[in-house]
């Protein structure tokens, strides 16, 4: 009789520890690509997390801006830390619905490996010049499927490409984890946004609406314990994960607060119309110039056609490459004696 692996102790652990509503690692419906073999050790899942943090795309999220460009300051959120902050809430979510935190923490570390440089607003700088709309949730799905490992992807499990693909707009992942991580991701972002504005001195604590304190608590680490265990208990009692009304309701308006007062303030917002020519100048360039690309883009002009591989590298960029390859291509440098 051969000897039981760990990874098949773990999987029979999963079916007997987890809600009937979790994704079960032995169930998941596979990879884009079948594999050799699978891990002795680690269930699928715990592989397509470990795939994900070991990505230049993640290293890369250190270096992108969440939504103040460039502060000075060692305390604002880069997209890394959002996304840290996305994966611990939608975490212990998990753990209290009995979940598969495995799962959840996959789609939730690779959620954001599409987004652009300069944050939203080089979302709308591609959209503007290639006359089509960039959805960086889509662009996300991508980076996993086609652009990591030299253009072999990341060959993620279906069940972590469609948390990572519905974390946001109209296609809402049929698992229960990655609902977990869609909601998780608005908690995260409309809770530290608020706590970046008053550190930026764009907002004070007073400024937030009493309707909206009322129900979530006056500080930041109030809310979010009002969030996440609000989510557990509802979806407990429902059968589907929600907040309640209530809570769904504050929350909803407090980031109807956040487009007024942070989003679209002219201090906080003041370089991104900058931060849009750089892109869309940048995207300009490489359309006249494809030659220009790095050479590991090259293979995909045959079969993707060259504006799709100039959005790819551009999307890719951190804002300072992008800021220091605007400037190597636009700005003179000056003349040197050797």
């Amino acid at each position: 009789m051969e000897e039981t692996t760990i990874r098949e102790r773990l999987e029979a652990e999963e079916l007997q520890r987890l809600a009937p509503q979790a994704a079960m690692s032995a169930r998941s419906r596979g990879r884009v690509r079948p594999e050799r073999a699978p891990s002795d050790v680690r269930t699928c899942f715990q592989r397509d997390t470990d795939r994900i943090l070991h990505s230049k795309s993640f290293r890369r999220l250190m270096h992108k801006t969440q939504v103040f460009l460039k502060p000075e300051g060692d305390h604002y959120r880069t997209r890394m830390t959002h996304t840290l902050e996305v994966a611990r809430i939608a975490r212990t979510i998990a753990r209290g619905l009995r979940l598969n935190e495995d799962l959840t923490e996959a789609q939730a570390l690779g959620h954001d490996l599409g987004h652009t440089p300069f944050g939203h607003a080089g979302e709308v700088a591609l959209t503007d010049v290639m006359g089509q709309s960039f959805y960086h949730n889509e662009q996300s799905l991508r980076v996993v499927d086609r652009l990591e490992k030299g253009g072999e992807g990341l060959n993620l499990t279906y069940e972590t490409r469609m948390g990572i693909r519905g974390h946001t707009g109209p296609h809402v992942p049929a698992t229960w984890e990655g609902q977990v991580v869609r909601l998780s991701d608005r908690i995260a972002y409309v809770n530290h946004d608020v706590d970046d504005a008053i550190r930026g001195g764009i907002l004070r604590s007073a400024d937030l609406p009493q309707s909206v304190t009322a129900v979530l608590g006056e500080s930041h680490k109030e809310r979010i314990n009002t969030l996440v265990e609000n989510m557990i208990y509802t979806t407990r009692e429902l059968g589907r994960v929600a907040l309640s009304p209530p809570v769904q309701g504050a929350m909803d308006e407090l980031r109807a607060f956040l487009f007024e007062r942070v989003y679209r303030n002219p201090v906080a917002k003041g370089e991104e119309s900058k931060a849009k020519i750089i892109i869309q100048q940048l995207y300009r360039y490489y359309i006249a110039h494809p030659e220009r690309l790095p050479a590991d883009f090259c293979p995909q002009l045959d079969f993707d056609g060259i504006p799709r591989v100039v959005c790819d590298y551009i999307a890719g960029m951190t804002d300072n490459y992008a800021v220091f390859k605007y400037s190597e291509i636009f700005i003179p440098q000056g003349w040197q004696i050797r």
